[in-house]
């Protein structure tokens, strides 16, 4: 049997008197780590959606992608084209690493992203970095995950946000982090012989 409009209301309005007292003991502002982890797909995608609202809020930012190389995509193109002044865009990877097949070319850069990471973290004039795929660079080890950590937790200015996106987050990293998600996969038709599609994947 359905609610009477009436109880419906006297509902609403326990909840929102809930919910009122709630927010006022949420004053604290930070910014935030934030990790999007998981066999899911959408890790990249949610992260790129959140550059998107900060260009939108007239807060610079900056993407330093790992691994990924010159794989051309929807949201690399549209931010060194469109955005180039709100966003400043950084490619560090080589290539997914088992398509480069050499661990000292991986690591090397890796570690350039890493210092070129630190370098637009630390600028006081960027309030929002993107880490793209860090975290299959920390998987592999080709980056020091206690020295991430220590530089997010020690030298990240204070308002600055900072997200972390790829499979296998390592433990210490989600220790650490405000936020964290884990993409579930429920079905992908990778699995039924559909490859990437543009617009959809990249």
């Amino acid at each position: 049997m359905d609610e009477t409009a009436e109880a419906h209301n006297a509902k609403m309005k326990k909840i929102k008197a809930a919910r009122d007292r709630m927010m006022e003991s949420k004053t604290e502002e930070k910014g935030l780590i934030v990790v999007h982890t998981g066999k899911g797909k959408g890790k990249s995608s949610s992260a790129f959606g959140m550059v998107m609202r900060c260009i939108a809020w007239g807060m610079p930012c900056a993407v330093v992608q790992f691994v990924k190389g010159n794989w051309e995509t929807g949201e690399k193109t549209l931010l060194r084209d469109r955005f180039a002044e709100e966003c400043r865009f950084f490619v560090s990877g080589e290539g997914f690493t088992w398509e480069v097949q050499d661990r000292d070319k991986d690591i090397a850069a890796a570690r350039r992203g890493w210092e070129i990471a630190k370098e637009q973290v630390l600028d006081p004039e960027i309030q929002f970095v993107l880490l793209d795929e860090i975290n299959i660079a920390l998987r592999y080890d080709y980056l020091d995950i206690d020295e991430v950590v220590d530089f997010l937790l020690h030298q990240k200015p204070h308002m600055t946000h900072v997200v972390l996106t790829g499979r296998n987050a390592k433990p210490e990293l989600i220790e650490a982090a405000d936020l964290v998600t884990d993409f579930t996969l429920v079905k992908h038709p990778f699995r039924d012989g559909v490859k990437a599609q543009k617009g959809v994947e990249f």
